[in-house]
This record gives structure tokens, sequence and C-alpha cells, in this order.
């Protein structure tokens, strides 16, 4: 597997082209706060004095985890299965969120235990039925994880536009995330575990009890590829990809909450400068993701106290790149608007 190589942003020149035109525009100074700053980046991710959102998609990857076998989720598996049929009939959060900013999705079927055969709106990537449960063995093997990662790759190759949202749905993606905060960024595994689709305190309790297990059990393990494998699952995996073809590419990577944010964590392992290319959309209410945000040095655009997944930050995040980029485009400047000074109190 080739791993895309990925360069830092930043270009003198074009950042101070972007500064001054930022400044021109009738305001005072800063006065538009951290939509100057996501206009500043999106003109350096498109290298371009001029950035524009063009046809953003949403990839939603589904899969399932043998993990759930240890009592760490408060739904089922069948649940994964149910709500990707859900999203293939438009009745999800994610496609009333899309709908609303005009945002295609794409709907992935990265290893979810269930055949739903031939399917309008369905992307066929299966890698397997499910990983394996990680208390045991490892989650997947290495031509596993590699071929999770490489068809990820080449979804962000085929996606059309500038913008790609990632989000998931996996049963148990929770409990595999944790372990890979723990595992990528050492922060301490009673931080890193919440209450996922809402367990009770004994149930956190149960997961954090498996999870400990489940380290010490792989407790040699430490390479990012390898401990992805261990401890992840299809679809982080194939996100991870995914978000590395897509900034190679000088996409915008929409980074949704805690299992979108796990995935990049290994990605980030693997291509550091691919934090340049991310706008993290909120700040997900599940117990870890600030800490992880924290890590990444992270500063998401929206605090809305969301926990659902399904890449529904990302969605909602879409009108503030366009607020970024049309400002930039079409407000007067005031060499052209004969004003000279901006706003007022």
């Amino acid at each position: 597997m080739r791993i895309p190589h990925l360069s830092p942003i930043h270009n003198d020149e074009l950042a101070a082209t972007l500064a001054a035109a930022i400044d021109n525009k009738t305001k005072p100074l800063g006065s538009l706060g951290r939509l100057e700053a996501l206009a500043r980046q999106l003109g350096l991710i498109q290298a371009s004095a001029a950035p524009r959102i063009d046809r953003p998609a949403i990839l939603v990857f589904a899969a399932d985890h043998g993990i759930v076998a240890e009592g760490v989720s408060a739904y089922p598996q069948e649940v994964t299965w149910q709500m990707v049929e859900n999203f293939l009939a438009g009745g999800a959060a994610i496609n009333v969120f899309a709908r609303q900013n005009h945002c295609a999705i794409q709907v992935v079927d990265a290893g979810v235990n269930h055949d739903f055969g031939a399917r309008d709106g369905l992307v066929d990537r299966k890698v397997a039925w499910g990983t394996r449960n990680f208390a045991l063995e490892p989650a997947m093997n290495t031509e596993e994880c590699a071929l999770a990662m490489e068809r990820g790759m080449a979804l962000a190759r085929d996606l059309p536009g500038n913008v790609v949202g990632f989000g998931e749905m996996g049963i148990g993606n929770t409990t595999a995330a944790a372990a890979l905060m723990h595992k990528l960024a050492g922060i301490p595994l009673p931080e890193c575990v919440g209450a996922g689709t809402g367990l009770s305190p004994d149930g956190v309790r149960r997961k954090q009890a498996v999870l400990a297990a489940a380290v010490t059990k792989h407790a040699g393990v430490d390479d990012p590829l390898a401990v992805l494998a261990t401890f992840g699952g299809f679809e982080i995996a194939m996100m991870a990809g995914a978000m590395l073809q897509a900034a190679a590419l000088r996409k915008v990577l929409l980074i949704d909450g805690f299992i979108v944010t796990s995935a990049l964590l290994a990605a980030a392992r693997l291509q550091p400068a691919i934090l340049d290319y991310c706008v993290f959309a909120h700040c997900s209410n599940e117990q870890g993701h600030r800490l992880m945000l924290d890590h990444l040095g992270a500063r998401p655009l929206l605090q809305l106290d969301l926990r659902l997944g399904e890449g529904t930050g990302s969605a909602l995040a879409l009108p503030l790149l366009h607020a970024a980029a049309n400002f930039l485009a079409e407000m007067a400047t005031f060499s052209s608007a004969q004003v000279s000074t901006g706003g007022g109190e």
C-alpha cells in the first residue's frame, strides 16, 4: 500500500495576498473572526486567492465490530444495517441536514454484517462481514486493514468536488475509537471512554474494563498501522485512507465527531501535514472528543453537544464554509466602496 505524501499548505506569498484581501473588506480588521481564518485556510488548501466551495459531499462509512460481543454497546449489532437502510431511505439526521445544505451523500458499506444486495445509493466496498473481537485477537489483519485504506483512497480519487465531509455508522465503534485514542494519542484510557450510544454508568465501567484488558493483551502494538489494524474498524480504516487521498488532491476535509477524529489520528500519525487540510466541524459531547481535539491542536467551529455521528456535524458546518468563501469573493472593499471606516457598534 502506498500512503500519499502530503505537504504543508503554507505559502508565504499567497498567505500575504489572502490577508491583504481580507483586511481590505469593508469591515473592521478581524471583525469576522473565525470566518477570516477559515477563508485563509480555504485559499491555502486550494492554492488560490479566490477559493470556492464546489460540489461538497459527505461519505458515510458503515461497518460492524466484533468487540460488541463483550457487551460494550447499549444497542445490538443489527442496528448498524438497520441504520444503513434508514440512510438509503433518506430518513436519518444526516439526510435531513445534507438536503438542507445541498450536499451529496455517499453511503459506503465498508464491512457491515449484512447482505444488502445491489442497492441504489449504496457503495459496496465491503472488506469483510465485520471485524473480529479485539478483546481476543486483532480486529483486522494487515492485509484487511490495507485493503480498507486502499478502497477509501479510491473513493476519494473518484469523488467530484473540493470538500469532503466524513461520517460513520457502526455499533461498537466508540469502543474502537477510544482504544485508538489511547494508543495513538497517549491519553489515559479512563479519559477516552464514554457512554457511546447511551450506556449506563455500569455499562461505561464494563466498557472501560474490556478496553483495559484488550490494551494489555495487545500491549506490544505501537506502529500506527498495526494499532489501526488491531483496534480499528473497517469504516475507520477506510476513512483514514480516504482522508489521506482527499488531502493529496487538495480537498477540504470536514471532520465530524469522535469516531471520525479517531480515523484522523491514525492518518495524522502517517502524514502529519494532513491536519492543514482539516476543518473541524464541532466538538462532540462524547467523552474524550475534546481531549482528542486538544491533542491535535484543533479548534472546532461549532459546539452543539452533538454525539450522533453520521457526519451530522460536517453537514451543519457547511454553511460556514460557504460564508467564508463567499465573503472573500463578494464583499466590497474599501477601495471599491468609497468607505473610510467599516462597521461600528
